[in-house]
């Protein structure tokens, strides 16, 4: 068996004016693919596999149209060169942007499908905070997505992907794909798998996926930080017994459906005043506060230095921010040294609109780096240590804490730039509060501009009633 593998997986946030760049990706090509962490499982199947490029990012803005237009010649290059396939694997995010296209994903999966022809099967692995079309499921023949938030089952998720289509060329069986979209889209925060219902419904699929006839069974939260109509809930599953996928498929869609007046933030949000505030008071430690209007894993510039300023406001001591993109503040910090003191402006060093904090920060340390675009350096003021990067990038784990020096354990306040917490800070927080911060991953989804979303939408509207309908993919309807 002969199995191309590609695949580009980045989250946009159309409100995000700052463009992704070919520099902010993480590139993977030909047998380098095939060596990288997230496809090394791939050696466990009787296939040979075909590798073309990768391109993955944290999320951010809108992908630039000369990136994207890069990425998929050469993607689309890989596979003419290696021609024919028995079938093609992609590696998806789902909720990706391009400026002046909508449905990127469409557009990459069809020229896919055109390069490797009618006959070959493609199957997606996606990220549940994607966005699917009808142009994408008619594309396609299997389809699978994590089911997990924070997501701790990809490779998991990319297993059950790989293992459909090595089935279906095995077999010679075409399965069936469908999918039922669900007018809600709500922000990952309010719909985390440890919270109910998402819990429950989520727990729902591998049962779902026992059933004869049942190959995968996937539920799509969608992406709301993106101002299109692909922009939904959806359920997702793909088979060989039509009859029983609609069934289980229109349950599914339905049981969300009810459920959408219940999904609630996992633990305390209030206003960034307030949480600062309840922070301070805290009798427990560390209290991590997410900045959640600013999360970069989310969607967000992570440049807006709003919480940072409070805290200085409230006197707030025994605090690690971490951390605020700005590249200017870091080459100032590289230049001036470890315990110079300097008058730096923070904040607002991508998009202009952010607050900043303007004062005199002493260096604590610095964390240098062969690449200038991963340079950090932690700056002090008053009792406040507060971490700069030279590009976006989050602090989700112990280690990017203590390899700058900084234990979040023995911190009063620890500030993310998050949503719902990883796998590694959860644990140490007591409590977790959440800011409802401004910026472009607004968790008010009902405050955002909304121009090309689907009307109604659930919560920007809700006086409206929704029957399931199935949806069939172009190429199962032509079995």
């Amino acid at each position: 068996m002969r199995i191309a593998v590609s695949g580009i997986h980045i989250e946009c946030s159309t409100y995000n004016p700052v463009l992704n760049e070919e520099k902010d990706f993480r590139i993977v090509r030909n047998e380098a693919l095939l060596a990288a962490p997230y496809f090394a499982f791939l050696q466990d199947y009787p296939a040979t596999f075909l590798p073309t490029v990768h391109a993955r990012a944290i999320a951010g803005g809108p992908v630039s149209r000369a990136t994207y237009e890069m990425f998929k010649a050469e993607m689309l290059a890989g596979l003419e060169a290696h021609k024919p396939y028995d079938g093609l694997y992609l590696a998806m995010h789902g909720a990706m942007y391009v400026e002046g296209m909508e449905d990127a994903e469409g557009d990459w999966i069809t020229a896919a499908r055109e390069v490797v022809g009618p006959d070959c099967p493609i199957s997606v692995s996606y990220d549940l905070h994607g966005n699917v079309s009808q142009k994408i499921i008619d594309a396609i023949d299997m389809f699978s997505t994590y089911r997990t938030a924070p997501h701790i089952d990809v490779e998991e998720t990319m297993r059950r992907s790989v293992s459909m289509l090595v089935k279906s060329l095995q077999t010679g069986v075409k399965p069936t794909l469908l999918w039922v979209p669900i007018p809600v889209v709500l922000p990952g925060e309010r719909t985390s798998t440890e919270d109910e219902p998402a819990k429950s419904l989520y727990a729902r699929l591998p049962a779902l996926d026992d059933i004869d006839g049942i190959w995968d069974s996937s539920l799509m939260v969608g992406y709301v930080w993106a101002d299109e109509p692909r922009a939904t809930a959806a359920a997702i599953f793909t088979g060989t017994r039509r009859d029983v996928l609609e069934q289980q498929a229109l349950k599914l869609a339905q049981a969300y459906w009810d459920a959408r007046e219940d999904f609630v933030f996992g633990c305390k949000t209030d206003m960034p005043q307030d949480c600062v505030r309840d922070a301070i008071a805290s009798e427990t430690h560390p209290v991590v506060l997410a900045d959640s209007g600013d999360n970069p894993t989310g969607g967000g510039v992570g440049d807006r230095a709003d919480l940072l300023n409070e805290l200085i406001a409230q006197r707030a001591t025994g605090v690690i921010v971490a951390g605020i993109t700005d590249l200017p503040a870091t080459d100032a910090a590289f230049e001036a040294g470890v315990g110079a003191s300097l008058s730096l402006t923070v904040g607002a060093s991508l998009d202009p609109s952010s607050p900043q904090v303007s004062a005199e920060f002493t260096v604590l340390r610095l964390a240098d780096s062969a690449n200038l675009a991963d340079r950090q350096a932690v700056l002090r003021i008053g009792e406040i240590d507060v971490v700069v990067s030279a590009r976006r990038r989050p602090y989700h784990n112990i280690a990017d804490f203590t390899l700058l020096g900084l234990d979040p354990h023995q911190a009063k306040i620890v500030v993310v730039k998050s949503g719902y917490l990883s796998p590694e800070l959860a644990p140490i927080a007591h409590p977790n509060l959440m800011a409802l911060s401004n910026g472009v991953v607004d968790q008010f989804v009902e405050r955002l501009p909304r121009h090309r979303k689907t009307v109604p939408t659930f919560p920007f509207d809700r006086d409206f009633t929704f029957t399931a309908e199935i949806h069939l993919s172009a190429r199962s309807a032509a079995n």
